[in-house]
């Protein structure tokens, strides 16, 4: 019997560990953590967001630079199908209000249950065998060049351990959230092979803005939405984003979903610029004429504060982000003030640590994989999930690529083996 190690126990090695079992194979999982799918159970400690409704030529631009590459891993396993396997799991999907597709009871609890009691009691083929604390410590032997398996090398509670196989897959997560196991400690490893890498960045991430915000505000409004508002921003590059939604004030910064939406632009443009700069409009649905009549309108007695608050309903963190930022003459100037309200400018000098990120950008090029997702130097490795190099939003497109090239790679394995 064939016999291959997964490394990695997330979504995206376990649907490896299921194609392959399924067809006969002998699979090892191996995983630095206590326990099976970390991260999978944080991501749906909110309600797991498992995939998105939209149609596929739109599902499939989220993935921007790299929709060709995931495009392609889509086509055998999108949406459509990641819906139908949970339903074959025992657990049915509803589509949300804004598209978002969820297991009925919103939790990813019951559906790892279900999916590990599959894995380790099969209908058929083997069972999956889970081997925890296990951390990757790197290559070992002539095997780990693909001439007789692959040999591989782990630090475990017992001590040191050296396990071999026909084939390999390394589905070992990006660089976000490391004490859930993604800490990127493989990036040296394949890097010293002459594996093409482009550097982890943080993804659907939260930023720091130039300055900091200043102490009064910070304290009052930290943790505070920013709601029914609209972001612009286009880059040195000319890209542009444009979206209304809603984000966080942080102690030092924003961060949340309008951000985390345009976060790979604005990244970009801070690694390229050292600081980016967007435009808030705090009230989206009212044209810049309306918001500079309302402003101009005589106050009387009345405070500005009060003004702006019978006029435009304007207050709260929206009021306070205008005092925060202009000067008190420009808060008087009728002109000034009615167009910061529609486009008010807000740098920031830097992405906040990968580690805090949702997840990462960066890792493993497609370049140095075949459509099988197998390292081309390394006959019998291959790669999958988050390790590859490319980002989508947050919205179930994350989850939905992680577990389409997982299916792929183990389909590839399968492939391998059989010419082997």
């Amino acid at each position: 019997m064939k016999k291959v190690m997964v490394l990695g126990a997330g979504p995206a090695g376990l649907m490896a560990a299921e194609v392959l079992s399924s067809a006969g194979v002998e699979v090892h999982v191996y995983d630095a953590m206590p326990s099976v799918g970390r991260k999978f159970l944080l991501a749906g400690k909110g309600g797991l967001n498992l995939t998105h409704s939209e149609p596929a030529d739109l599902f499939v631009s989220r993935y921007g630079e790299r929709r060709a590459q995931i495009g392609a891993l889509l086509q055998d396993f999108g949406a459509t199908e990641l819906r139908a396997w949970s339903q074959g799991l025992g657990v049915d999907t509803f589509v949300g209000s804004s598209g978002r597709v969820f297991p009925t009871d919103m939790k990813a609890a019951p559906l790892l249950r279900a999916w590990l009691q599959r894995l380790r009691h099969p209908v058929k083929g083997p069972a999956v065998q889970f081997h925890m604390r296990h951390r990757w410590n790197g290559w070992h032997g002539e095997a780990a060049d693909g001439a007789s398996g692959v040999a591989l090398g782990f630090d475990t509670p017992q001590g040191p351990l050296q396990a071999q196989a026909d084939a390999v897959l390394l589905a070992l997560g990006g660089g976000s959230w490391a004490r859930l196991g993604s800490d990127g400690a493989w990036v040296p490893w394949l890097a010293a092979r002459g594996v093409m890498l482009a550097p982890l960045l943080p993804a659907n991430c939260g930023f720091d803005v130039q300055g900091g915000w200043s102490a009064h505000f910070a304290d009052r409004f930290a943790g505070q939405p920013f709601k029914s508002v609209a972001l612009g921003f286009t880059d040195s590059h000319g890209r542009s984003f444009q979206r209304k939604g809603e984000f966080v004030l942080t102690a030092g910064g924003v961060e949340g979903s309008l951000i985390y939406a345009a976060s790979n632009l604005l990244r970009d443009e801070i690694l390229a610029q050292r600081s980016a700069t967007f435009y808030l409009d705090l009230l989206p649905d009212l044209s810049a004429q309306r918001v500079l009549c309302e402003v101009s309108h005589p106050r009387g007695s009345r405070s500005l504060s009060s003004h702006l608050k019978g006029r435009l309903h304007l207050d709260g963190i929206k009021a306070a982000i205008l005092h925060e930022l202009l000067s008190k003459e420009q808060m008087h100037d009728a002109a000034t003030l009615a167009a910061a309200i529609k486009s008010l400018p807000i740098t920031l000098a830097a992405a906040r640590p990968i580690d805090e990120a949702i997840s990462s950008a960066g890792g493993v090029r497609f370049e140095a994989m075949d459509e099988n997702l197998m390292l081309t130097p390394w006959p019998g490795v291959f790669c999958a999930g988050e390790m590859l190099d490319w980002e989508a939003p947050t919205g179930g497109y994350l989850l939905t690529a992680c577990m389409a090239s997982g299916r792929r790679a183990g389909q590839g394995i399968l492939h391998y083996l059989d010419a082997a």
